[in-house]
């Protein structure tokens, strides 16, 4: 992923999708460069699978590295 892009995704609208986001969750997005350009984000959802879903459903956010650490530790990542 490329340093200027936030690493997560603060879950704004679930709409049509509840099973899959939660409302005010923050989910890892994953580099995918061609859906960026349709305006996609690849996001890690409640299944524990990558899919992609329209960025107006969340709002991109940062966090200092040691938050960062955190939130991937709790989701499995190293």
């Amino acid at each position: 992923m490329k340093p200027h892009v936030k690493p997560f995704a603060l879950c704004i609208n679930n709409a049509d999708y509840e099973a899959s986001l939660i409302l005010g969750k923050v989910y890892r997005i994953l580099s995918d460069p061609k859906a960026a350009k349709d305006d996609l984000l690849r996001i890690v959802d409640e299944s524990g699978e990558d899919y992609l879903y329209h960025k107006a459903h969340f709002v991109l956010v940062d966090f200092p590295k040691s938050v960062k650490k955190k939130i991937l530790a709790a989701a499995g990542v190293t």
